[in-house]
Order: C-alpha cells, then sequence, then structure tokens
C-alpha cells in the first residue's frame, strides 16, 4: 500500500511538472535511526521498568493471597479453602474458588497501587508553597450602580 501511493506521487510530480522531489520509500538505514529514538525514548524506558516490576510484584501478591490472606480468611470462616470451590456441568468446570483468588489479588494490588499513588502526589506536592489566599472581593457592578444612584439621588 506504501509503495503504490509512493508511486502514484512520483507519478503525479512527474505528470504536473514540479520540480520538487517525489517522496522515497524509507531505507533500512531511516527505519533503524527511527527506532532507535522511539526506543531511547524516557517513557518507553519507564514503561518497560514499570511492565518488569509489575510482573515481579504480581507474584509477590500471587503468594501473599494465596500463602496468607486465604488461610487466615478460611481459620477466620472455618478452613474452607477458596481454590477448591467449583462445580461441573457435564464437561466444563466452574472455578469459583480460583475468581475469588483473582478477585482478592485485584483488590490487593488496587491498593496497593492507590497508595503509591498517594504518596507520590504527597510528595510532589511537600514543595509547593502554600496557595494564598484569595484577594477579598470588592463589590459587584450592581453594588457600584447602586451606590452611584443613591448618591445621585442624595446631590439631586
Amino acid at each position: 500500500m506504501r509503495k503504490q501511493s509512493v508511486k502514484r506521487a512520483a507519478t503525479c510530480y512527474r505528470l504536473c511538472g514540479r520540480r520538487e522531489q517525489a517522496p522515497r520509500e524509507p531505507s533500512g538505514d531511516d527505519m533503524i535511526q527511527e527506532f532507535k529514538t522511539f526506543i531511547s525514548r524516557g517513557n518507553v524506558l519507564d514503561l518497560a521498568v514499570g511492565i518488569i516490576i509489575g510482573a515481579a510484584f504480581t507474584a509477590i501478591v500471587t503468594s501473599l493471597v494465596d500463602d496468607l490472606v486465604n488461610p487466615l480468611i478460611g481459620m477466620i470462616i472455618g478452613g474452607i479453602d477458596f481454590s477448591a470451590w467449583g462445580f461441573s456441568i457435564g464437561e466444563a468446570k466452574f472455578a469459583i474458588g480460583n475468581f475469588i483468588n483473582a478477585v482478592i489479588k485485584f483488590l490487593i494490588i488496587a491498593w496497593v497501587v492507590f497508595l503509591i499513588v498517594k504518596a507520590v502526589n504527597k510528595m510532589t506536592g511537600m514543595g509547593k508553597k502554600p496557595e494564598a489566599p484569595p484577594a477579598p472581593k470588592g463589590p459587584t457592578a450592581e453594588e457600584l450602580l447602586a451606590e452611584i444612584r443613591d448618591a445621585l439621588k442624595a446631590r439631586g
């Protein structure tokens, strides 16, 4: 598709008698340079670091839920193991316990992300000067007009 549009543009340039250079197909060197520019941007590197840390954090949360939270909940409600909860209809098995574990993991991750965002917001707000209180409001236009009217009535 790209090659066709470049060929059409080149034909149009020849037929119209324009002397500008027709668009050219990007070379391999151009694409490599563009890729280097893209990959070296800070946002891409930050995203990669975030994904790696997120994967490691998922393992920690999984262990927390499976090894600490579920046994604790099981002790409280009588030794019930969520991962064993489920039912089957024919060949289909519905693992409700695994779904409950996934919801617990999600809530823990969401809570930790909330705490991190809250801490970052607090830290970024520490260096800011407190906002000055707003200047006292003066009279409105209606109040000024009423004053002028009253002064004119008193004069005349």
